[in-house]
């Protein structure tokens, strides 16, 4: 049996996911970036493999995407992490039309046609804020591990509002609120809904379809879903591990042959 394999590899993680001839998704592999990405990405990949009982020469394509898609030595061709994710959330839910992909860097919203391909897309690339390293920092502000900040956030009771856009003023003001003695589910509500606020432009701008999906590492925020949810006005579905969605498309446009 021949396998296919996904590489993404971003600012944060390096996801590799590995398929069979039928798209079956048999494993994948979530790491640290760190500072050396290329290895990130080949480890990600070794592991991946590793779990699957298989060897690399059992691998028929690779395709790799992310950040750094263009410093993995392993495949054999790249593509951008618009095409991959659409690719990818189409696997799990073949209605979507609009997907939010929430990464460590950067946010994008995208449109797909009935067929999984893309339409348009929006991204917020010129600034952390609203994206995975935001949250990241803003759970250090309030000395809170970053993947419990959603459920700390929905046991909010009292609603504030979070005025700066920016990752460095937003910090700032987390640091005056706790001074002031806010109580940190209140905060860590505030700054999802901040998250929420920024990413609904993006969605709106490309146009939000009957079915919505949420890719990224901040859609296993609770908190952050809810209220994008309820700002859009639509239902946001997630599958079960959104960070490897990426990976997931570039796996599936490496079984058809990388284009």
């Amino acid at each position: 049996m021949s396998y296919f394999a996904g590489i993404d590899v971003g600012s944060l993680t390096a996801d590799a996911v590995l398929i069979d001839e039928t798209s079956n998704i048999i494993s994948y592999a979530i790491l640290p970036t760190g500072h050396d990405s290329q290895k990130a990405g080949t480890m990600a990949f070794r592991t991946a493999l590793e779990q699957a009982g298989a060897l690399e020469v059992d691998v028929a394509g690779v395709v790799s995407t992310g950040y750094s898609r263009g410093r993995v030595e392993e495949a054999g061709n790249s593509k951008t992490e618009i095409s991959c994710h659409a690719r990818g959330a189409f696997y799990y839910f073949p209605e979507v039309g609009t997907i939010i992909d929430i990464g460590g860097q950067d946010s994008k919203a995208i449109r797909v046609r009935p067929d999984g391909r893309v339409l348009d897309f929006a991204m917020n690339d010129k600034c952390a804020a609203g994206t995975g390293r935001f949250l990241e920092v803003m759970a250090g502000a309030l000395n809170a591990p970053l993947e419990m900040m959603g459920k700390l956030a929905l046991e909010s009771t009292v609603e504030i509002t979070i005025s700066s856009t920016c990752t460095v003023f937003t910090e700032s003001e987390v640091v005056s609120l706790i001074s002031q003695g806010r109580k940190p589910p209140d905060i860590a509500s505030a700054i999802c809904r901040a998250i929420a606020n920024r990413t609904s432009g993006l969605a709106t701008r490309v146009g939000v379809a009957d079915t919505v999906v949420m890719t990224g590492g901040v859609a296993k925020n609770r908190a952050v879903v809810k209220m994008l949810s309820e700002k859009l006005g639509h239902i946001i579905m997630v599958p079960e591990e959104p960070q490897i969605i990426g990976a997931l498309g570039a796996a599936i446009i490496a079984r058809e042959g990388g284009s």
